[in-house]
This record gives C-alpha cells, sequence and structure tokens, in this order.
C-alpha cells in the first residue's frame, strides 16, 4: 500500500511537476490546473498559469476566489481530466505503472477527508487515490 505522497512517493502528488493543458492554457502541475478551473476570473486563469507561481502559492490564493456556480458537481471531471494527462507522460507513465496493484492512498495530515484520508483519522473518502488507481488500471489494459 502506498499511504501517502512523501519520500520517493512524492511523485504522485498534485504538486509534482508536469505540463497539463486545460481551457487553453498550460499549468505547471496538476494543482495549477485544477486550481484554475474553480473560478471564470480571466485574472485567477492568469495567476495559476504564471510559471512564477508555485502550488502551494495558488493553493493558498484559492481560498480567496469566487468559485463557478457548479463547481461540486464539476471538480471530480476536472480533476480526473488533470491526471489522465499527469499519469500519460513519462516519467509519471512508468512509475505508476510500476505500484502493481498496491492500493494508493493520499493520505495527509491537514484533515482532507474528500481528496485523501486523513492520517490522523484514518477517515476519508480518498478521491485522489481512487482516480490515480482507476487511470492506472486503463493504462495496464492499454
Amino acid at each position: 500500500m502506498i499511504r501517502e505522497f512523501q519520500g520517493n512517493k512524492r511523485w504522485l502528488s498534485n504538486f509534482a511537476p508536469v505540463k497539463i493543458e486545460l481551457e487553453g492554457r498550460t499549468f505547471q502541475s496538476t494543482e495549477h490546473a485544477y486550481m484554475s478551473a474553480k473560478s471564470d476570473d480571466v485574472s485567477w486563469k492568469k495567476f495559476c498559469s504564471d510559471d512564477k507561481n508555485t502550488a502551494g502559492q495558488i493553493k493558498r490564493a484559492s481560498r480567496n476566489i469566487q468559485l463557478v456556480d457548479d463547481w461540486e458537481t464539476k471538480k471530480l471531471e476536472v480533476m480526473e481530466e488533470c491526471i489522465k494527462q499527469k499519469f500519460n507522460q513519462e516519467p509519471f507513465k512508468t512509475k505508476l505503472l510500476e505500484t502493481g496493484s498496491k492500493h494508493i492512498q493520499e493520505g495527509n495530515r491537514w484533515g482532507d477527508k474528500f481528496w485523501g484520508v486523513c492520517l490522523k483519522t484514518n477517515k476519508g473518502k480518498n478521491h485522489l487515490g481512487r482516480l490515480i488507481m482507476e487511470v492506472r488500471s486503463t493504462l495496464n489494459e492499454a
């Protein structure tokens, strides 16, 4: 089992550098692309696509943006698109396939029970881990 995206598994993180194309823009990580989709504000999208801004800066800044109206119904679809793009690129594709059939959990210590599993309570839906495992399954079938 992959319990968290730390150490030699940091490449699984949405913060890992990778080129993602979304809504006609290029982003430097899945986090950058995902966060950009949360708002229709053109200046926000430009901020997210600016190579000078780190994934952490963008994540923190996203707390203050106006979300698109249907974000709660759209967010899984957006993340899936970003994850598919990431893991269809090297070296991510090979690394993911090398995980075999291991369960992938986005364990975290900040209480995210939607995308991951809170390591303090061992509770969470692990949507990010599940999406990554779905992509791995698709890659194995190809």
